[in-house]
């Protein structure tokens, strides 16, 4: 079985709609500093063209959850596979996403960050399959909404592959 990429959304599409929200998060937090938490791994490049829009102070920090194990179903059991480096209390929180699905993740993550005792906390995702929402997560900045399929690039990866593509697109397999 084969395999190609179909377009679901452009690179110019991504770039404009990351811009924008660039723009919102800054008007949002004005004369205020902003630390981001980025979900490794597919939120990296997600949140490095992000930062970049922001007009406000920000810092950085990474963290590395897994829910999936071996499979490709959620097993509903959270691991943090990397921590925050830094604390967040006090700080004005914007956790960064490349895409949210079942919620059940980002449900835990966002209640475990909390107890972290944040200024505030928002979500950013990129992208929001709505449809696929198992447990309620608000977002509060989105990039798009899209619908019920297998999306790869912009850090959003099949089997290890496609993360590097500028664009957003959804696998297709062929015989």
């Amino acid at each position: 079985m084969s395999e190609h990429v179909r377009v679901l959304l452009a690179e110019e599409e991504v770039n404009d709609r990351i811009r924008a929200i660039g723009e919102q998060i800054s008007r949002d937090y004005a004369g205020r500093s902003l630390h981001l938490v980025c979900v490794l791994k597919g939120g990296s490049f997600f949140m490095c063209e992000l930062a970049k829009r922001i007009t406000v102070p920000v810092s950085l920090d990474f963290m590395a959850v897994s829910s999936y194990g071996a499979t490709t179903r959620s097993s509903g059991v959270v691991k943090i596979v990397k921590d925050l480096d830094e604390t967040i209390k006090g700080k004005d929180v914007l956790v960064v996403e490349d895409i949210v699905d079942s919620g059940r993740t980002l449900s835990y993550l966002l209640e475990m960050l909390r107890d972290r005792e944040p200024a505030s906390l928002r979500l950013c995702t990129l992208l929001d399959k709505p449809d696929r929402r198992v447990v309620p997560v608000p977002v509060d900045y989105t990039g798009f909404q899209i619908p019920d399929e297998f999306v790869v690039g912009y850090g959003l990866d099949y089997a290890q592959k496609y993360r590097n593509l500028p664009y957003i697109g959804v696998v297709e397999f062929e015989d």
